[in-house]
């Protein structure tokens, strides 16, 4: 089917004949014909990047009327982002439309000029509720001539705690307008909210409910829980063109993530909900213009994201609910292209990803970390394939050439193309020659490792020395010289910490005790843990706890437990200047 079969007036074909639209994706296919023809209210499922906001976009824009200034249409969406991107495409679509006004009004932009814009009359308002809410308490719209709400990315919008919002801004509107429901999945909140506020809406679908796009490969490495970031740079290495978004589940690690990248050579960045609006735009900007290659974020942050050809997703961890995958794989094969969405679990997440195999209705592939050897050989025809593909530019270097000729007289073809490809090779050779497996083969218990690689160290410096995870970690690398991948599984008390590394840099670490090294008017004080290694806690690390707090002057006895003693201990260590 072609788009000037949909029923759409020719304003709006000129316009996407512009665009380069020929064919309607199967969403647009379902649902332009039955909203250009029909004022009913509609829920409509389909994945992140199938296009949607033609979908709905299109048809909305055949329905309004440019020669009146009130408020006809109110397009809701989860983020600034989304938001901006919606009001864009409504803009190109229209653009042979005359009178008609798109406004995007969200939080992080001045008010006052939003405001002043409303005023001057605009048909088709896109809001995030936010700040759309705040505007209709500032009484500075007016919602009683609205005939059209849609709703995008709705079940983002009830995952990012908009519940109530979208409630009071729904209230307002008229009872009789057409509702238009967007979703990637039909949550139980997003049921709730076509029940309230939808009279028998007609359902429109694309594959099956929650289900993740079609050409998305889904892919998962079990490695040991202390590897995952080896696991991530091995990835994107065996991939040199990946273009990519890899999720963490908090600030702090994602922030870890992204530095430890940018400290190792990758392009790379964070986003997170500690940047400003402007450093987000910034970053997002760069992710856009492709001078990043790897964008670290949280869930949060990410969502509302919508950028094109997005090579790969990598979840460095699973997110907390399955449908929160679903939306991070649907980034990536977006507009008809494929992607690949791959997960790095340990033993621990498996029941996870055949969870997460039911809820998409996708298998997914174990597949194994690639080996040193891989990655080397996967780089190097890479690099050949991009000597064979470069542009030569022969009137700008035709001056050079003499010159470099009789530098380069004595060495043979054969000669010269080892020694290209050796310049770039060799760094990866270099670092990938004893590269170890990181696969997990099962013998991996909640994190730790019981083949004896690893030791769990007790350290006398905690929380009350001003210490926090990245800090400690930091620290030690730069007394013992190993590198700070090495030194994972940290847990910090109060007055203490435990941290582990591998077996064989353990004299590195106890070498210092006989240092007189100080942190804070403190000697350091290493000892072996009695604990096994690993993230889980067992009644072993717990005994070891006490008895290295008994060693800094706890009482157990007197305080009944841990956390009690622990609790005493803080005023003494407040007095102390650090």
């Amino acid at each position: 089917m072609k788009f000037n079969e949909l029923g759409l007036n020719q304003d709006l074909l000129k316009a996407v004949a512009d665009l380069g639209f020929e064919n309607p994706t199967p969403i647009q296919e379902k649902t332009i014909p039955a909203l250009l023809t029909e004022d009913a209210d509609i829920v409509a499922l389909a994945q992140t990047g199938t296009g949607k906001t033609a979908a709905f976009g299109l048809p909305l824009l055949g329905k309004i009327n440019s020669n009146s200034k009130k408020t006809q249409a109110l397009i809701l969406a989860p983020t600034r982002e989304l938001c901006v991107q919606i009001a864009g495409d409504l803009k190109n679509f229209s653009k042979y439309v005359l009178g008609l006004h798109v406004l995007p009004v969200y939080g992080g932009a001045a008010i006052v000029n939003q405001i002043k814009d409303l005023k001057k009359g605009i048909q088709i308002v896109v809001a995030t509720p936010g700040r759309l809410v705040d505007l209709i308490e500032r009484k500075a719209i007016q919602l009683n001539e609205i005939q059209y709400v849609i709703l995008d990315e709705a079940d983002e919008m009830l995952n990012m705690g908009f519940k109530d919002d979208l409630d009071t801004i729904l209230a307002e509107t008229p009872f009789n307008k057409s509702v238009w429901l967007f979703s990637a999945t039909m949550a139980s909140e997003v049921s709730r909210i076509a029940k309230k506020y939808m009279r028998e809406p007609i359902e429109f679908s694309v594959g099956k409910k929650n289900q993740g796009a079609d050409k998305i490969e889904h892919v998962f490495y079990s490695v040991h829980f202390r590897d995952r970031y080896l696991a991530l740079k091995r990835i994107a290495d065996f991939y040199p063109d990946i273009y990519g978004l890899v999720f963490c589940r908090t600030k702090i690690e994602t922030q870890e993530v992204a530095d430890a990248l940018i400290k190792d050579g990758y392009s790379a960045d964070a986003l997170h909900g500690d940047l400003s609006q402007a450093q987000r735009d910034f970053v997002m900007k760069r992710f856009r213009n492709k001078t990043l290659q790897m964008l670290v974020a949280t869930d949060v942050a990410a969502r509302g994201i919508d950028v094109d050809n997005i090579t790969h997703v990598i979840n460095y961890n699973l997110p907390e609910d399955d449908e929160s995958y679903t939306h991070r794989s649907g980034r990536t094969a977006r507009a008809g292209k494929s992607g690949i969405s791959i997960a790095i679990v340990t033993k621990k997440d498996i029941g996870r990803i055949k969870d997460l195999e039911r809820k998409i209705g996708k298998s997914f592939r174990k597949s194994l970390v690639p080996t040193g050897v891989e990655v080397c050989e996967k780089q190097l025809f890479h690099l050949v394939h991009k000597l064979h593909k470069v542009e030569v530019m022969d009137e700008e270097i035709e001056k050079f050439l003499p010159n470099i000729y009789q530098e380069l007289n004595d060495l043979s073809k054969e000669e010269l193309i080892k020694r290209f490809i050796s310049e770039e090779f060799n760094r990866f050779h270099t670092y990938y020659q004893n590269a170890p497996d990181l696969n997990e083969h099962g013998n991996e218990s909640g994190g730790g490792m019981k083949d004896g690689r690893t030791v769990r160290f007790f350290l006398n410096l905690g929380h009350f020395d001003g210490l926090n995870k990245l800090m400690l970690k930091d620290y030690l690398a730069d007394i013992t010289r190993v590198h700070p991948r090495m030194i994972f599984n940290i847990d910090i008390k109060d007055s203490f910490s435990f941290f582990e590394t591998e077996t064989k840099f353990k004299d590195n670490f106890i070498a210092l005790n006989h240092s007189g090294i100080e942190f804070n008017n403190r000697t350091l004080n290493l000892e072996v843990s009695s604990g096994r290694g690993g993230g889980s806690r067992n009644r072993n690390d717990k005994n070891s706890e006490k008895k290295h707090f008994k060693k800094s002057g706890g009482n157990f006895r007197k305080e009944g437990n841990f956390k009690q003693s622990e609790r005493g201990f803080k005023d003494k260590f407040r007095k102390r200047k650090f």
